[in-house]
Order: C-alpha cells, then structure tokens, then sequence
C-alpha cells in the first residue's frame, strides 16, 4: 500500500489542530464591547420597566386612598393574604374584621358585605401589585447576575431601590396598623404615615431612573460627559428636585388630611390669607400634620415657590430646554391643582393630579441629570 504523502504544515499551525479549530476559537473583534453594550440596555430596559410599574402602583396607591379602601384588609400576611376570601363565608369574617375599625363605625356602619367587597379589592389588589413589583426586581436581578450581563458598577444602583421596596412594604403596614389597631380613634391612615409612604415611593422612582438615563448611553459617552458637568446648574437644580420632593411630601399630608376638600376657594382660604383655626390643634406641631388648614396653607406656598424657581433657572440655564420644560411641568401642575381645589378635589380630578405629580417629578429630575451629564455640542451647534 503505497505511502501518503504528508501534508505539508502552516508555520504558525498549532500541533494537533486544523485551521477550522483555530478558526472557531480565534476571538470575534468587538464581541466584549458589543456585549457590553447589550448588558447596559438590558438592564436599562428592565429598570425603565421597573419605574413604570412604581408610577403604576402610586396611582393604585392613590385611588386606594381616595376611595378609602386602605383599612379594609385589618390583617396582613406574606403568604396566605396573597389569597382573596372565595366563599361567602370567608368574606364574611373579612368583613367581621373590618367591622371592628373606627372608620367601619364612625362613616360605614351602613355598609353590607356586597358594599365592603369594592374597597376590599382595591386595597387587596394594591398589596398584590407590590408583590408584583418585588417578583420583576428579583427575577431581573437574578438573571442578569446569572448570564453576567449587569454592567460593572451597577450592582448597589439596583440592588438599593429593591431594598427600599422592601422597607416600604413595611412601612406600608405600618401605616394601615395606625388606623386598624385596637383603640385607634383614626378614620384614616395618619397623615404622617401616608406622606412616609408616598415619599418612599417617589424616592424608590428616582433610584431607578437615574441609573436607568445613565446606562443608556455608552460607558465612553458618559465618562465625558461627566467632565462637561455643569456646576452652576446642579445648584439650581438641586435646589428644584429638593423642593419638589417636600412639595410631593406636602401633598401627601393633604391627601392623608382630606385638606382638599375644605377649603375650595383660591387665592384665598375660606376668605382669608391663612384661616384663623390653622392653629388650633395643641399642641402646635400637630397642625404641621394634622391640622387641615395649616396643611393646605403649606402645599399652596411651597407651590408658589416652586413655579418661581424655576424661571429664575431659566435666565440661567445654557442650554434652557430642560429648565424651560421643568417650569412648563411645574406651572401645568400647579394649575391643574388650583382646579382640583376649586372642584373639592373629586376622585378623578385628584387622581390626575397625582400622575401630574409624577410626571412633573421625573421631568425635574431629568433636568438635574442633563445639568449632571450634559449632552455633546458641537461648535456649529
């Protein structure tokens, strides 16, 4: 059997190897950037997602308030509360609970099972959503973390507002505990609990966007951007979303007050500049949070000062275009809440402001990210 001839062997050839072996393991020029890039998306995309359903469970939040449906469910439980009562008997004793509530004997005594079922729902399906929001926090973190796709520097910025989440589930039973507990005299929640509620909420919101605006561009694009940081513009619009986030936490105390409702004409309070009972609890503190005039007197000047600071920004700001959308925001929704007011701030009208809120928020917020990483101008521009 005649011999084969050898054949003949690249220079560089590894021993043992072909040329398509070497071809498949030779690296992919930019497959580690491009991965990057993906890993940043991805995980911008899931925070977005996260934010949107923190925006959706506010408004759930707020309807569950305006309804008075938040002391419905007396008792809470990680596990066996996620079940809805299914028979008539278990809605009966969901309701013999709720009947030992002030607010059940004070302003519901008249209600049967059929009339408790609405507001158990809401408040049933308000704690569901949380539930929710924790799945997809913990889902997304999981799996970016298993396919080790979450950008380098990212994991506290994402693990933080999941924390918060928890510590605001907690606080969310604390704050329906003030009006269910034994010898609680509350027909509501108590106005500082709530305004702790929806401040978290807001706060869970912006730990989410910031890094979320941040990941959507490339880690290059933001490096350089961070070194065309505005000084001048951070003060003011720091000095904005400080004031904006009390103004939301001032909002809250009405909403937890029912401060809304009483006093309807404007610019005025009942015909005066400050009502004369808006000192009248003792001791005085208490009419910071408790009392309904002094409450409503508060949010309206904060709003005052806060549609003035940023038109002085305006003057400021180069380029103007955020700080020309935070004043247009901030005007809209104060305007709109002069028309809530003036309407005794019925369900709709109410719950519409609170999504003005919200959108007001991120567009301030935003403004501070551009004064943060300004966007690239070129010299022609």
């Amino acid at each position: 059997m005649a011999r084969q001839a050898a054949r003949p062997r690249a220079i560089f050839e590894e021993v043992g190897g072909s040329r398509a072996d070497a071809a498949k393991a030779a690296p992919v020029p930019g497959a580690a950037e491009k991965r990057k890039a993906r890993g940043r998306r991805l995980t911008a995309l899931w925070l977005f997602v996260l934010a949107a359903l923190v925006c959706a469970m506010v408004l759930v939040g707020g309807m569950t308030r305006l309804t008075d449906s938040g002391l419905s469910m007396v008792s809470w439980h990680p596990v066996l509360e996620a079940i809805p009562p299914l028979t008539e008997a278990d809605w009966a004793e969901e309701f013999a609970k709720y009947q030992t509530t002030e607010q059940y004997r004070a302003l519901n005594a008249w209600m049967t099972v059929e009339d408790f079922k609405p507001i158990y729902w809401w408040e049933w399906g308000h704690r569901q959503f949380g539930r929710v929001i924790g799945l997809v926090w913990l889902v997304g973190l999981g799996a970016l973390l298993a396919l080790r796709m979450l950008p380098s520097g990212y994991l506290w910025p994402v693990v933080a507002p999941g924390l918060l989440g928890g510590v605001q589930a907690v606080a969310g039973m604390w704050m329906v505990q003030s009006g269910v507990e034994a010898g609680s005299t509350l027909v509501s929640v108590a106005p500082y609990r709530l305004a702790l509620h929806l401040s978290l909420a807001f706060l869970i919101l912006g730990l989410l966007l910031w890094p979320a605006w941040r990941l959507m561009r490339p880690e290059w694009a933001q490096l350089q951007a961070r070194r065309r940081r505005l000084s001048g513009q951070m003060v003011w619009s720091g000095a904005l979303v400080a004031l904006c986030f009390a103004q939301i936490v001032l909002g809250a105390l009405v909403a937890g007050n029912d401060a809304g409702r009483g006093y309807i004409d404007w610019p005025l309070m009942d015909g005066a500049i400050l009502p004369p009972e808006a000192f009248d609890l003792s001791p005085v503190w208490r009419n910071l949070i408790e009392g309904a005039a002094l409450t409503q007197f508060n949010h309206r000047v904060a709003g005052y000062a806060l549609a003035v600071l940023p038109l002085v920004w305006v003057l400021f700001a180069k380029p103007r275009r955020w700080a020309g959308l935070a004043a247009l925001a901030i005007w809209a929704q104060m305007a709109w809440g002069v028309v809530t007011v003036m309407n005794a701030a019925p369900l709709e009208y109410a719950i519409f402001h609170q999504a003005g809120a919200l959108l007001t928020f991120a567009v301030v917020l935003r403004a501070r990210f551009v004064a943060a990483y300004p966007d690239e101008v070129s010299v022609r521009g």
